[in-house]
């Protein structure tokens, strides 16, 4: 035999030469969810090692993982019943839990890159991503809110906004009024493909954020699709998006592939709540080894995400999976 492939493979040294994927800490964003008060630390049960934190002890949080070299947050806000509205306008009411964490992040570790959600669902009384009426989703109403949103958290001192609502038009919408405010500099991460999707529990039950009625299948995805991704990457870049994500990440690999292959803007992928609920279920009854997280996150970047939104992130720096 002329080729043979295992000699590529008979020492460490000369794996590590050939590999063709790395993962860096640079890669990752780590998702950290907010809650009211002081020297607050609950785990959230459905998530093993992952917690709703109050400002204060997110502060400590994020100072801990820019020791690890880990330096870039996507926070999400975990909203008391009683302030949340039919417009969702909790969303962007100046002094807000979330807008105050913004800012309590950038001014204590300026260097830290900070990611914001723009959706309504956490705020809003009817759990969806936009204005209900009639049990409809209306699309061009909303997108005012979200417009409202996006500014509140660029003066707060957002790096990248990152719209994960699904509705249509609302990067071009947003870009409009940053723009338009002198917050040109401010990136926009679209949930360019984000799936309805049954991966999403536990996160929602780390929010509250569940619709009241009905599903979110009139604007998120169907899973049964793949081209139409390729229409909504396609509207994103010319809005001015500014990265693809593609939401959730496992079941999705074709999907990151396919707007990597196409596009030329970085790609996202997020490792979603019942994605890190269901390998730390596995490993935690013996069913998986550890090395399943590390193989799953080097999954992404194999398909082609530049990014990659994981729970796993401080976990796998610590353990020195990832450096």
């Amino acid at each position: 035999m002329l080729q043979r492939p295992r000699r590529n493979r008979k020492s460490a040294v000369i794996r590590d030469m050939i590999q063709e994927n790395r993962l860096s800490t640079a890669n990752l964003i780590f998702p950290l969810f907010i809650v009211e008060g002081q020297n607050q630390k609950t785990e959230i049960s459905s998530m093993p090692g992952i917690f709703r934190y109050s400002i204060d002890n997110l502060l400590r949080e994020i100072e801990s993982c820019l020791k690890l070299g880990l330096n870039s947050f996507d926070l999400f806000p975990a909203v008391e019943e009683s302030l949340k509205d039919k417009f969702a306008t909790e969303s962007y009411r100046k002094g807000t839990l979330y807008l105050q964490a913004i800012e309590e992040v950038k001014k204590n570790f300026p260097e830290a890159c900070v990611i914001t959600d723009v959706a309504m669902d956490p705020y809003s009384s009817d759990g969806h991503d936009g204005i209900v009426e009639n049990g409809e989703i209306l699309n061009d109403e909303t997108l005012v809110v979200l417009g409202k949103m996006a500014l509140a958290h660029a003066h707060a001192g957002a790096d990248i906004i990152a719209p994960s609502d699904m509705m249509d038009g609302r990067i071009g919408f947003i870009r409009n009024i940053l723009d338009e405010n002198g917050f040109t500099n401010v990136s926009l991460m679209s949930y360019t493909a984000k799936y309805a999707s049954s991966f999403y529990g536990p996160f929602r039950d780390a929010l509250g954020s569940a619709p009241k009625k009905g599903d979110k299948k009139s604007y998120q995805m169907s899973y049964a699709n793949s081209r139409e991704a390729l229409i909504e990457a396609q509207l994103d870049l010319e809005e001015g998006a500014d990265f693809l994500m593609v939401k959730p990440g496992l079941p999705y690999l074709d999907i990151i592939k396919s707007l990597h292959d196409n596009f030329d803007l970085p790609i996202a992928a997020y490792n979603v709540s019942g994605e890190y609920a269901m390998i730390k279920a596995a490993i935690g009854n013996g069913w998986l080894q550890e090395s399943a997280i590390l193989e799953t996150l080097m999954s992404f970047r194999r398909a082609g995400a530049t990014a990659i939104l994981t729970y796993h992130a401080k976990e796998a720096i610590e353990k020195g999976w990832i450096k």
